[in-house]
């Protein structure tokens, strides 16, 4: 059954501020707020507002002297101090290449959208006609990159309400504003202008990677930067790639490996543990396994892959955390 816009409470033409979308089932009349022009599509609403809601409300009209006072009396550690460490790394590596500001580095920013390019090449030709999905989407770049090289639309996904409202301000004014770390609490407000392909084809949602509130076959590409390990059933995001695209659809795959417990408890691992086992707790072959297309779990078959592609996280001036990704790409079987 579908979801529905029911009312529209603020607008810009035919952009949507605010409003709210109903569930149209009977036994459902969920509602799913828009907040700053991004939906919320998640399973239980209240439960995302009650864990997201301070990201939700967070202003981003603050001065800089004033945002870097709030950070001093906040202090490490603090909501406020969490979100401005995550967004300062993960613009910096989305977006940092087009500030004029930056110097050059022996760690270049910009990994995020070389490694989708990448993996889109691996996949050879674009494939069926149709929407693209990017599950953790993060602040944007992946989704614009897509929308460059497709000519559908392109949908963004991701829980981090405040990275999504980072991601939507790029594509609305296309300009980057966020504080760079520099060291400890000590951050520099940032603003540049960045590219933005086809705008008109992308928009930004907040969904859940393991609940996605779309239809089998409808997308003919998905992308899924370094999300594998970050979701607790990493199988169960494969299986939900493979059910979502169409046939010969595409996927773009990447993950450094990187387990959590606080993300995906051991067993729900790809690799990582029992290295007493055949594979030697060994990840790429077991994620290999998964995607052989005689035998394929997923609804997916590998069609190529990059087993070392760099990935450079930005932390502050002096340190910088290198990733060796696992790049593939997929199609749907």
């Amino acid at each position: 059954m579908p979801i529905v816009l029911a009312t529209i409470e603020r607008r810009i033409g035919d952009d949507v501020l605010e409003g709210i979308l109903h569930c149209q089932e009977p036994v459902c009349r969920q509602e799913y707020p828009i907040v700053d022009g991004i939906p919320i599509i998640v399973p239980d609403v209240a439960k995302y507002l009650g864990d997201f809601l301070w990201h939700v409300n967070a202003r981003d009209d603050l001065s800089a002297p004033l945002e870097t006072l709030l950070g001093d009396a906040a202090g490490p550690g603090s909501a406020f101090d969490t979100t401005r460490f995550h967004i300062s790394s993960y613009v910096h590596d989305h977006w940092g290449e087009f500030d004029p500001r930056e110097a050059p580095s022996a760690y270049p920013s910009g990994a995020m959208g070389r490694c989708l390019s990448a993996g889109l090449d691996l996949l050879g030709s674009a494939g069926p006609d149709g929407p693209t999905l990017d599950i953790g989407c993060s602040v944007g770049r992946s989704s614009m990159t897509l929308a460059g090289r497709r000519t559908g639309l392109v949908l963004g996904i991701d829980l981090n309400f405040s990275m999504l409202r980072v991601a939507r301000r790029a594509l609305t004014t296309g300009e980057v504003v966020y504080a760079r770390r520099r060291i400890g609490l000590v951050y520099d407000r940032r603003r540049f202008a960045v590219p933005v392909d086809n705008p008109e084809q992308v928009d930004f949602w907040a969904c859940d990677a393991m609940a996605m509130p779309f239809a089998a076959k409808h997308f003919a590409t998905v992308a899924a930067m370094n999300v594998l390990d970050c979701v607790p059933d990493p199988r169960g995001l494969l299986m939900a790639i493979g059910a979502l695209l169409m046939a010969d659809g595409g996927a773009v795959l990447a993950t450094p490996y990187d387990w959590s417990t606080q993300a995906t408890l051991p067993l729900g691992w790809i690799g990582g543990h029992s290295q007493r086992g055949a594979m030697e707790g060994a990840a790429e072959p077991q994620l290999r396994a998964l995607l052989a297309a005689e035998a394929s779990q997923t609804g997916l078959r590998l069609v190529g892959e990059v087993t070392d592609f760099p990935w450079h996280v930005r932390l502050h001036d002096r340190s910088t955390v290198v990733y060796s990704g696992h790049l593939m790409g997929v199609r749907a079987v």
